[in-house]
C-alpha cells in the first residue's frame, strides 16, 4: 500500500502560465450565480481530463459535522454513487482529508472496495486522490479524483489541485452563507407578514367577535332593529378584513425595485397615468436620501399605499411625491388635487410606545405600523378642503442606526 499525504508548507511554489490560466478560469466559471450542485458538476468536467482522471466526486460536510454527503460526481458506475451518497467523516482516506487540509494519494483501495461493496475500487479504479476543501482555518468537505493506473500526479498538477481545493472551500463557504442569507431573508418576510396582519386585521376581527353575542342576545329577543344594525357592524367589518387581506397580498406580490427607492418611484410615475388618469410628478430636491435597505422598503410602502388611494378615491387629476429635508428631517409629501377627505383628520405615529391613533380607512393602520417602524411621524389630512396631503417624516439617520422591529 502506497500513500502519499501533502501538506500545504510542503507544496512547492509553482507559479506556471499554465495553472495561473486554468485557475483563473476555474475562478470565473465558480463565480457565477448558478445551482451549486450543476456549478460542481462543470468543476469536475474540467478538472478530470486536466488530472489524467477517469472520474471524480465532491463530498460537503454535513451541517452535524459527523458524515459527508456526494454533492456531484462525474465518471462513476451508478452502485458506486448509491452507495457512497453518505458516508462517515471517519471514513479512511476520505476521512483524513476531511480533518486536516491535506492532498493524499493512496493505491490501495480495499479499504473502499470494502466499504463500498462494488468491484469499481481496486479494479476499475486503482487509485485515488482524496484533496480537502478548506476555508480558513476549517475543513468544508473533499474532493475525489479516480484514476485507471497507479502512476501518481505529477508534483505541479498536485499544487494546481491544491490551489482549485481552495477555490472550491471559498466557494462553499459562499454558499453556505448564501443559504443563510436566504433563510434570514425568508423568516423576516415571514415575521413582517405576521405584523402586518395582526396589525390591520386584530382589532377588526376583536370587534367583529364582541358584536356576535349581541345580535345573538337580539335575535333571541326579537328586537330586529338592533339585530339589523348589530347585521351591519358585522357585514362591515367582515369587508374591511378581506379588504385588508387583499392590501397585504399586494404588498406581498410587489417587492422592491433592487435599484433603490427613488428608482422605483419613477417607475411607478412613468406609468400611473395610463393605469389611473392621473398625472403623477416627483420632486426631489435631495441628493442622498441616506435610507437603508429596510428603510427603503417601509417608505416605499407608504408611498405605494397612498398613490393606490388616490388612484381608487380621489378623482383626481394631478398627484404629486415631495422629496424634501429639514435638518431634524427627510420628509415625503404625497398630495392630489381630489374630492379630499369627507372628514378631515391625522393620524399620528411618533417614537414613542403609546397607542396607534385609531383609523378610519383599512390601509392606514399599515401605513401607521410601518411609519411606526422607521421612528416616524406619519400626518394624513385634507388639504386646504381640496385634496389629500399625506406626510411622512423621518428623523435624520446616524450611520448605525436601523429600522425599528
Amino acid at each position: 500500500m502506497t500513500v502519499v499525504t501533502t501538506h500545504p508548507a510542503a507544496l512547492p511554489n509553482q507559479s506556471s502560465f499554465e495553472s495561473e490560466l486554468v485557475a483563473s478560469m476555474l475562478a470565473c466559471n465558480l463565480a457565477k450565480p448558478e445551482d451549486l450542485e450543476a456549478l460542481l458538476g462543470r468543476f469536475l468536467n474540467s478538472i478530470i481530463p486536466l488530472a489524467g482522471a477517469q472520474g471524480g466526486a465532491v463530498r460537503v460536510l454535513t451541517d452535524d459535522g459527523k458524515s459527508m454527503r456526494l454533492v456531484a460526481q462525474q465518471g462513476l458506475p451508478d452502485d458506486v454513487v448509491q452507495t457512497e451518497r453518505l458516508v462517515d467523516r471517519q471514513c479512511g482516506v476520505c476521512g483524513s482529508s476531511a480533518s486536516s487540509d491535506v492532498l493524499t494519494w493512496v493505491d490501495d483501495l480495499s479499504g473502499c472496495a470494502q466499504h463500498g461493496r462494488t468491484r469499481y475500487f481496486g479494479l476499475q479504479c486503482k487509485s485515488m486522490l482524496a484533496i480537502s476543501l478548506p476555508h480558513g482555518q476549517a475543513i468544508l468537505g473533499i474532493y475525489n479524483l479516480f484514476f485507471d493506473s497507479n502512476r501518481p500526479v505529477d508534483v505541479p498538477i498536485q499544487t494546481l489541485l491544491r490551489l482549485v481545493g481552495q477555490l472550491l472551500g471559498l466557494t462553499l463557504h459562499n454558499a453556505r452563507i448564501e443559504r443563510e442569507r436566504l433563510r434570514v431573508t425568508v423568516l423576516k418576510e415571514r415575521q413582517e407578514m405576521v405584523n402586518e396582519m395582526h396589525d390591520a386585521l386584530a382589532q377588526t376581527l376583536a370587534y367583529a367577535r364582541m358584536r356576535l353575542p349581541l345580535l345573538s342576545d337580539a335575535i333571541v329577543a326579537h328586537d330586529e332593529p338592533h339585530a339589523l344594525k348589530y347585521l351591519a357592524d358585522l357585514r362591515t367589518a367582515v369587508t374591511e378584513v378581506h379588504d385588508n387581506l387583499r392590501e397585504i397580498m399586494t404588498y406581498f406580490r410587489t417587492r422592491m425595485d433592487p435599484l433603490g427607492l427613488l428608482h422605483a418611484l419613477g417607475t411607478i410615475s412613468d406609468s400611473f397615468f395610463s393605469k389611473n388618469a392621473i398625472a403623477l410628478e416627483i420632486r426631489n430636491t435631495v441628493p442622498n436620501l441616506n435610507l437603508s435597505d429596510e428603510q427603503e422598503v417601509q417608505v416605499f410602502y407608504i408611498i405605494q399605499e397612498a398613490l393606490a388611494n388616490i388612484a381608487k378615491h380621489s378623482m383626481a387629476r394631478h398627484a404629486v411625491v415631495v422629496i424634501s429635508s429639514t435638518p431634524q428631517h427627510l420628509e415625503f409629501l404625497i398630495e392630489d388635487d381630489g374630492l379630499g377627505m369627507d372628514e378631515p383628520s391625522v393620524a399620528t405615529i411618533v417614537t414613542s410606545a403609546r397607542p396607534l391613533v385609531p383609523s378610519t380607512h383599512f390601509g392606514l393602520d399599515i401605513m401607521q405600523s410601518r411609519a411606526h417602524r422607521l421612528g416616524g411621524r406619519l400626518e394624513v389630512g385634507s388639504k386646504d378642503s381640496v385634496g389629500t396631503r399625506v406626510r411622512l417624516r423621518i428623523p435624520h439617520q446616524t450611520p448605525s442606526a436601523k429600522v425599528m422591529s
